[in-house]
């Protein structure tokens, strides 16, 4: 059955006066990153946008220094640069500069503003600020979205979603239906969003995918610098998501919450599928068969080759992962995909953490069959209760971002990094997780990574394995 870990819950020590109080244990090292970040990643794919953090100078470089370490790639996002005047009276006139210098400066598609806890904590009222703004707009002004992504919320995965429902909520119009399909991905990698894109064209579709910052946080070589990368999904083409004739919305935990596709049901009668991130076969079985349906297509020969060699090299692989067991530790739409997958080629999940407090962690793996697997589960969890709890369930391997070195290396077991921030391995824009090719490229790293222990704790050495 699945166990789960419930959080700290305060003790109480008696004071000085005799009376008891509550003391609470801080977390350390949490397993997420702040809720803006993602907001400010979900704004770099859309085209000629740029990221506006409504807060202090330091928010915006952490978060610029989070997305560069990851991506490789010069990330610029704009701050209304609070000062303590701005901490007390309000940073109203903070944001109108700053807006002001964004469209002078870089000519924006776009601007995100994005809020902070210290916004939210005095109380702006960024909607006014922002009608104030508007009333004194000058032709050529872009739109802005706001998004209230302050860290005490969330993770950087649920401001991920919130920008992008704020950008659907403000731009999407109704219309006659049209052939498109809107396709939202959630937070993977530049090349999981190309292969996306290869998959709806193998179907003969057409789909807005948003975001897309496949080219934006993966692009070429400039020979002059850009103020505001190519690529990304376009305005345009974000106010044609009212009029598709379906949404198709990649995740399980985040189908449960509010979102861009279920507000698009909402306001403009776009039906809408949920199935899981297609990592491993059944999952990327499950979003051919929606591009099939839609399409009225069978699954190319291409792909089908594709899933002929992923379960050939199960079979290949299977005497190297069976019965391993594995502790993941990612955001929650990445972990429940990943502990769907590892049940699939017989390894063993017995820890699911994640930094996200959503509440359905356990319910969405319990919906998928994994009830009878012995998994603990993790929510709004930092790295040292999850060291606490891996360690008395040696595992094998991990599965992580970079964050979880550390953990791994106190428990001597390989970590294979997945997902974000990867910050300590090069081409982490590249590594592919989604669809038959990328579970195969996962797969193999999986197995390299269990051979190398293998090897490594060797006497003998070199040897066949």
């Amino acid at each position: 059955m699945i166990a789960v870990v419930p959080p700290v819950q305060p003790v109480r020590q008696p004071s000085f006066g005799g009376q008891e109080q509550p003391v609470h244990a801080a977390a350390q090292n949490t397993c997420k990153l702040c809720t803006p970040l993602g907001a400010c990643l979900a704004f770099r794919g859309i085209r000629g946008a740029v990221p506006l953090v409504h807060g202090s100078q330091g928010c915006a470089t952490y978060m610029r220094r989070y997305l560069i370490s990851h991506f490789r790639e010069p990330v610029d996002i704009a701050s209304s640069n609070f000062s303590e005047h701005s901490a007390i009276f309000g940073g109203g006139d903070n944001l109108q500069q700053g807006l002001r210098n964004v469209i002078r400066q870089y000519h924006p598609e776009l601007i995100g503003a994005a809020t902070t806890c210290l916004t939210e904590t005095i109380g702006d009222d960024v909607e006014r600020i922002l009608v104030e703004f508007q009333q004194n707009a000058e032709p050529g002004d872009p739109p802005i979205v706001p998004v209230a992504t302050p860290s005490y919320t969330g993770t950087h995965v649920d401001g991920f979603h919130a920008a992008v429902r704020a950008v659907v909520a403000k731009l999407a119009q109704r219309g006659p239906t049209g052939a498109h399909i809107n396709l939202f991905p959630g937070l993977v990698s530049p090349a999981d969003l190309r292969h996306l894109h290869e998959l709806v064209a193998a179907y003969g579709l057409e789909a807005v995918l948003l975001p897309d910052y496949s080219e934006t946080l993966d692009g070429e070589v400039w020979s002059e610098f850009q103020s505001i990368p190519a690529g990304g999904t376009t305005v345009a083409d974000i106010a044609r998501m009212g009029s598709a004739q379906l949404s198709i919305a990649c995740g399980r935990v985040a189908a449960r919450q509010p979102s861009a596709a279920a507000l698009l049901t909402e306001q403009h009668d776009v039906p809408a599928l949920y199935p899981g991130l297609p990592i491993g076969i059944g999952a990327t079985d499950e979003l051919c068969q929606a591009l099939g349906k839609v399409s009225r297509r069978a699954m190319p020969d291409d792909l089908r080759r594709e899933r002929g060699r992923l379960v050939d090299a199960y079979v290949d692989g299977h005497k190297y992962v069976f019965g391993q067991r594995v502790v993941i530790i990612a955001e929650e739409d990445l972990a429940v995909a990943l502990a769907g997958w590892l049940a699939e080629i017989g390894a063993q999940p017995v820890l699911v953490a994640s930094g996200g407090h959503s509440g359905h962690l356990k319910s969405v793996l319990s919906d998928m069959g994994l009830v009878a697997e012995r998994i603990q589960v993790m929510e709004d969890a930092d790295f040292t209760r999850v060291e606490a709890a891996a360690a008395e369930l040696h595992p094998d391997l991990i599965l992580g971002s970079s964050k979880a070195a550390g953990l791994a290396r106190k428990l001597a077991a390989p970590l294979v990094r997945v997902g974000f921030p990867i910050h300590d391995r090069f081409g982490a824009q590249r590594l592919a997780h989604l669809g038959y090719r990328g579970t195969q490229q996962l797969f193999d790293r999986v197995v390299n990574a269990l051979l190398e222990k293998k090897q490594n704790e060797a006497v003998t050495g070199y040897s066949y394995l």
